[in-house]
């Protein structure tokens, strides 16, 4: 077939059809199938053209793609979102630019192996920049439970890395024909690779399930009733006294309202409890009251209690005065730790945030190691590793969405698990809510906009598990990485050798 397709199809063409499998290859509409053939036009097209049109309009499908995947989505205002996509696109582009470059400098199998290192690369690297793993190819395929298993050994970075030699090898098939032993011995690799991997999957899922005694969580959102022109001074640190007061009395409202919805779901039978990402906001001066009366309410029902304060710092003679932060308390009445969002979303949040150390925080309970996050901290693999190192079995994630991010942005969250082995609860104002176990089974869901009571109680395994990505960290992205730069030097030399005449 795809012989025929050399034969018969015009080169733009393929160009549409691989960009307008682009435009459902991840984000909104993502269509599972489609970031497996994306690629395998998008390399044909760039190897049938000259480089600099064939990276011109590789450019142009990419941003294209990701403005339509992900609509919505970035928060960034005016020229700036746009200077992201022309600067993301080029990001994206450099794979497909470095198989035009290369991949015909090398003979056999070795020539397959540039796209997908590249593609691991590129997409591990971006995963440690400021916007962490958004746009990863793996998020696309949520919901493939046997696929998604291979992240607890090889992180993102494994599906990454099936997709990418799978358009590889279509192309060298579409090249030579599969008439070559060298061709049908490299399918007949990649198709054991595949399966291996659906097998192993399948093997995790069925024989060892996340079974065990499980403890009920409570995730508490609150009403989204904030005075806006206030609130908005507040994070402009510019309030008036009057200003002041009065979002002190909606304040003081509003947090008696989530402790009375904390010990309902206390006397319900939750055993540990917790608040959206920044639901208590609240002055800094009067912050050490509402932590007194949260430790009263852990004292007198026997609950761990994760308080997520939004404190403003007003008249701190800094640009940061915002402490985004969960207030852990026992049972007994102690303040185990606070953690400080370790990832402020870059700009405006970015700016105003009261950074701590970074660092994630733990805490053994009769119900296992908990750890926890905040939000956007969940779109970084490398700070939830912290949670495997740790060997957390349960971590809590207050959140805070927008409607054109759901679901898309839980089930980013939900990967961690898989990844670092833990059991997971993720309360999401303004988005949906959900809880997931260690293999990435949805327990529980909520959606903001559906309920009058905006709170997620779920049954969650009080075991995580131990898995190899967690131990070995990421392994996988480096080796493609070094093969990347093997690869590279050997077309280099290659090329030399040939233009020489030796």
């Amino acid at each position: 077939m795809l012989f025929i397709l050399r034969k018969q199809v015009k080169p733009i063409a393929i160009w549409l059809i691989a960009t307008g499998l682009l435009l459902f290859s991840n984000g909104v509409n993502s269509i599972p199938i489609a970031p497996w053939l994306a690629p395998v036009f998008l390399l044909r097209f760039t190897r049938e053209q000259k480089t600099w049109r064939a990276i011109l309009f590789v450019y142009v499908a990419i941003v294209a793609g990701f403005a339509f995947q992900f609509r919505g989505m970035i928060p960034i205002p005016g020229i700036f979102y746009y200077l992201l996509l022309a600067g993301f696109g080029i990001i994206i582009a450099l794979p497909y630019t470095l198989d035009r470059l290369f991949s015909k400098k090398l003979n056999g199998w070795a020539s397959t192996l540039i796209f997908p290192t590249a593609y691991v690369t590129v997409e591990y690297l971006t995963s440690i920049a400021p916007y962490g793993s958004w746009g990863a190819i793996a998020y696309s395929q949520y919901g493939n439970m046997q696929l998604l298993q291979i992240m607890s050994v090889t992180g993102l970075w494994g599906i990454t890395f099936l997709i990418g030699w799978f358009a590889s090898i279509c192309n060298w098939v579409w090249d030579e024909g599969f008439g070559s032993s060298k061709i049908q011995r490299t399918a007949v690799l990649y198709a054991s690779l595949l399966t291996g991997v659906i097998m192993f999957g399948g093997i995790r899922l069925t024989f060892f399930p996340s079974v065990s005694q499980i403890v009920r969580i409570a995730g508490i959102l609150s009403k989204d009733d904030a005075p806006q022109n206030i609130l908005a001074n507040m994070f402009l640190n510019t309030v008036s006294d009057t200003e002041k007061e009065q979002f002190r009395i909606w304040s003081n409202a509003n947090n008696e309202d989530l402790l009375t919805r904390t010990v309902r779901e206390a006397e319900g039978g939750a055993k540990i409890v917790f608040w959206g990402e920044g639901n208590a906001a609240i002055l800094k001066e009067d912050e050490p009251a509402l932590i007194n009366r949260g430790l009263e309410v852990a004292v007198t029902h026997k609950i761990y209690f994760a308080m997520t304060l939004l404190s403003f710092n007003i008249g701190l003679n800094n640009n940061r005065f915002l402490e985004n932060k969960i207030v852990m308390i026992t049972p007994e009445g102690r303040i185990a730790w606070e953690y400080f969002k370790a990832h402020p979303v870059p700009g405006f949040e970015a700016a105003i945030s009261i950074r701590d150390d970074g660092k994630l925080k733990s805490i053994d309970t009769p119900y296992g190691r908990m750890s926890a996050l905040i939000c956007f901290d969940a779109d970084f693999p490398q700070l939830s590793a912290q949670a495997g190192k740790l060997n957390a079995d349960i971590l809590i994630n207050p959140a805070n969405d927008w409607p054109d991010i759901n679901p898309w942005h839980s089930r980013m969250a939900s990967f961690r698990g898989i990844e670092q082995g833990f059991n997971q609860v993720r309360a999401a104002n303004n988005g949906i809510s959900e809880a997931y176990d260690y293999q990435g089974h949805r327990l529980s869901a909520m959606d903001y906009f559906l309920t009058d009571n905006q709170s997620i109680v779920a049954y969650i395994p009080i075991n995580g598990a131990r898995t190899v990505y967690s131990r070995l960290g990421d392994w996988f992205a480096w080796l493609n990485l070094a093969w990347l730069v093997v690869l590279l030097l050997r077309s280099l030399v290659t090329n030399r050798v040939s233009k020489n005449g030796l």
